[in-house]
């Protein structure tokens, strides 16, 4: 193990639950109690996504708008934050400057002194809409939001959205409510020792950090993100409140590169992220896209990464000060994708695309794209006429050789690639049908693939 106390962790798959977790090391340095399977930990900035998602849930209830001015539901920036808009907030793009070090150590920060800060007005370190610059104090402001859009305060009334329908009921924002003999405490390695952080109770910027919770409570609440994947075909009816949870994953600003974590070269796969509601979403090279986010802290350091479209998850928790499991957790995620145990979310075929492929199927056997003008979008023999079509189809098939049945793999209910396995190699169309009540074909696109 790294030079941590302590660790904690667990793999999530969609529908099951924990399906393997697992601990080492120490809670407590100076007594030597070891970390147990039900050990609680700080997971700092991983509590942002449960504000981010109590937003999600009162806008959706018609509560507030997410374009909302902020000074609508928090007076105290009238004058110096009257352009802020609940968005802003939501993904970092307030124009604040980036504040970890400092956010961290307000968490206990009474209320009262919250608004004389926010009466006081802070400064800004860029225009507001820019570009991302991660803020715990526009995470703190949508606490207070949470707090007086709801009536109660924003800690009571996230436990009450997800805490208690989840039973988490090991999970908190206040640190009186955990036994002793439970905490995994919190430490920094200096001067070739262990040495204790001070614990922080609950305060104005929980909202931001202030979660405390055990491996099997933490694993609830991934499965509930999982769960809202895969988003229902269109034209049938799903629970709303999958769709609010898959608002977590709409960012916002320009993508930024990072290096995959746990990568040793940088040129093996850089992954495009964005901020989306709570959670970090990125595009993956090997993993497609992705949802995740770390928790720095005084004392504890966690991360969690979840594959929505495939549905696994897993997160490490640890009580050293800003350790960094990030790599762990994607290895992890990486080694379970190597054994062939997470493939994609299928896109069922809708009876438009099914209808388009039997066509392509017909097209194929004939040569002839204009047998069925009806099928036709109006740009499809604009684009290539239908004796070039022709001329590819028939190359293609002197190529090709005899075929089996086609297979048709939707991305979308009006596109996919149909596939023929033939004596010689592949054939492949790519489908696209046209925005219209009927089924007209836009793109039919044929390529041949020679056997190697």
């Amino acid at each position: 193990m790294r030079n941590w106390p302590g660790i904690a962790w667990g793999v999530v798959k969609r529908g099951e639950g924990l399906v393997h977790f697992g601990h080492a090391g120490l809670a407590d340095a100076d007594s030597r109690r070891p970390v147990a399977p039900t050990t609680r930990f700080r997971i700092a900035s991983m509590t942002k996504a449960f504000t981010a998602l109590t937003i999600e849930q009162l806008a959706a209830e018609g509560r507030l708008r997410l374009d909302d001015k902020v000074v609508t539901h928090v007076p105290e920036l009238k004058g110096w934050g009257d352009h802020l808009t609940i968005t802003d907030l939501l993904h970092h793009m307030a124009g604040f400057v980036t504040d970890d070090p400092w956010g961290d150590r307000q968490t206990p920060l009474p209320e009262a002194e919250f608004t004389a800060l926010l009466k006081a007005g802070v400064p800004f370190t860029r225009a507001t809409g820019l570009t991302h610059e991660y803020s715990n104090l526009g995470y703190a402001i949508l606490g207070r939001i949470i707090s007086n859009v709801s009536g109660r305060p924003f800690e009571a009334e996230i436990a009450r959205r997800h805490f208690q329908p989840l039973g988490m009921a090991s999970t908190t924002f206040n640190l009186a409510d955990v036994p002793a003999a439970e905490l995994a405490t919190g430490w920094r390695w200096e001067d070739s020792t262990w040495k204790r952080e001070p614990d922080m109770g609950p305060g104005a910027f929980g909202a931001m950090g202030g979660v405390i919770t055990t491996v099997p409570d933490y694993a609830r609440w991934i499965d509930h993100l999982l769960s809202a994947w895969p988003a229902a075909a269109p034209g049938t009816a799903e629970a709303p409140g999958r769709a609010t949870i898959r608002r977590l994953g709409r960012g916002e600003g320009s993508p930024r590169r990072m290096n995959r974590p746990g990568d040793m070269l940088p040129s093996i796969c850089s992954v495009a992220v964005v901020y989306g509601g709570g959670l970090r979403i990125g595009d993956d090279c090997r993993l497609g896209r992705v949802a995740f986010h770390g928790g720095g802290y005084p004392g504890y350091g966690s991360h969690m990464l979840i594959a929505p479209d495939r549905g696994w998850g897993v997160f490490i928790f640890t009580n050293h000060t800003y350790a960094g499991p990030a790599d762990l957790a994607w290895q992890t995620l990486l080694a379970i994708d190597q054994a062939g145990l997470m493939p994609r979310d299928a896109i069922p075929a809708s009876p438009a695309l099914t209808a388009a492929a039997a066509f392509a199927g017909r097209v194929l056997a004939s040569g002839r794209v204009d047998a069925e003008p009806a099928l036709l979008a109006v740009n499809l023999l604009m684009d290539r006429d239908a004796a070039h079509r022709a001329a590819d189809i028939a190359a293609i098939k002197a190529q090709a050789g005899r075929c089996a049945a086609p297979t048709l793999k939707p991305d979308g209910a009006l596109s996919g690639i149909i596939s023929w396995a033939c004596a010689n190699g592949t054939i492949t169309a790519d489908l696209l049908l046209a925005p219209t009540p009927d089924v007209l074909v836009q793109t039919l696109d044929w390529s041949f693939r020679p056997a190697r």
